[in-house]
């Protein structure tokens, strides 16, 4: 009887035992906190990139310009990096424009825990070009400011000597001053009337270390909606805030200014077909002690300086990207026309 129960017992445990191998209780799956989008061959491949950066205005891509960037890869591997949508550089940028790369790889951050993953890490050390989409440039300072993944773009901005660029957000994020959009987006009409909104979020946090840019603040969609004016109160709380004369790098939507290893920056557009333009900005320099007038919480900004305050370079973008303009010294231009602007009373005037 004693024997009888105990093979019982014997039987009933393999039969649970059997019933728990097949079926197994259930994990989780591991969650990533990005999406990956490749095109192209997965193999690495090691060349030498030529750096320089492309700044694009922020509607649909300029192709010469962006044939620019990707010849200055070498045949490379193109890395694309997002906050948000999905993969649509991969085919353009791996099959539509006749530059051979080796690989097109979007990755789309969904969160800030991202900013050290050893994958993303891995294909930033191997990328010969680098390229921000638009979106949100709040997100992207948010998620990758102080971290593995800017510390990494930026060793392989200095030693790698990649081609880095971006599009709308992706250009906003270029200077060494840049307009965060911590509170949200700001017209032209509102800074020029308030220069210490509270929208006008402008940082100089290390981010992106673009050597040539610096002192520099970006501004895109410079014609859908007109952003000459907030640019312009950009710059004069830069100087009411920091003591600094920056200057301002700006494109109209369809515009894209590429800058080469040199410092020598070409303006990429539709013109004389379309009215694509580039602005290269700087406070006088001929004017001592050049700052706004009034520049205070709830006043209209005032920077005059007798109708001379600003010095503007306004330079058609071509098919060819023949029009220049020298950024080592902010004086030497090809194909544009110098213009003054300045503030009065809370209206920009030309």
């Amino acid at each position: 009887m004693k024997i009888l129960a105990i093979t019982f017992l014997f039987i009933l445990s393999a039969c649970s035992s059997e019933n728990n191998s097949e079926n197994p209780v259930p994990q989780n799956p591991e969650v990533k906190n990005y999406q990956s989008y490749f095109t192209g061959n997965k193999v690495d491949k090691i060349t030498t990139p030529q750096g320089g950066i492309c700044l694009m205005g922020g509607a649909a891509e300029n192709d010469e310009a962006m044939k620019w960037f990707l010849k200055r890869a070498d045949g490379g591997d193109v890395l694309v990096l997002r906050t948000s949508g999905s993969d649509g550089y991969n085919s353009y940028l791996f099959n539509s424009l006749g530059v051979a790369v080796n690989s097109v790889e979007t990755i789309v951050f969904k969160n800030a825990k991202a900013n050290s993953d050893k994958y993303i890490l891995e294909k930033i050390n191997n990328a010969e070009a680098i390229w921000f989409a638009g979106g949100d440039q709040w997100e992207y300072i948010l998620y990758w400011r102080n971290t593995p993944i800017s510390e990494a773009i930026n060793n392989a901005i200095t030693n790698k000597k990649v081609v880095v660029g971006g599009t709308s957000a992706g250009m906003a994020i270029q200077g060494s001053f840049y307009f965060s959009a911590q509170n949200g987006t700001i017209t032209s009409q509102e800074a020029l009337l308030n220069p210490f909104d509270t929208k006008i979020t402008i940082s100089k946090d290390p981010f992106l270390d673009n050597v040539i840019l610096k002192d520099v603040i970006t501004d895109t969609h410079y014609d859908n909606p007109d952003r000459k004016g907030r640019h312009v109160t950009f710059l004069a709380r830069i100087i009411n805030d920091y003591k600094i004369q920056a200057k301002g790098i700006a494109c109209e939507e369809y515009t894209a200014v590429c800058i080469d290893e040199k410092g020598i920056a070409r303006v990429f557009g539709s013109y004389p077909s379309k009215e694509d333009a580039a602005y290269f900005i700087m406070p006088n320099d001929e004017i001592a002690d050049n700052k706004p007038e009034v520049c205070k919480p709830n006043n209209p900004l005032q920077w005059n300086q007798n109708q001379a305050a600003i010095n503007v370079y306004e330079v058609k973008g071509t098919n060819a990207g023949t029009n220049t303009f020298n950024l080592n010294n902010w004086n030497e231009g090809k194909g544009g026309i110098w213009k003054k602007w300045f503030v009065e009373n809370g209206k920009l005037k030309e």
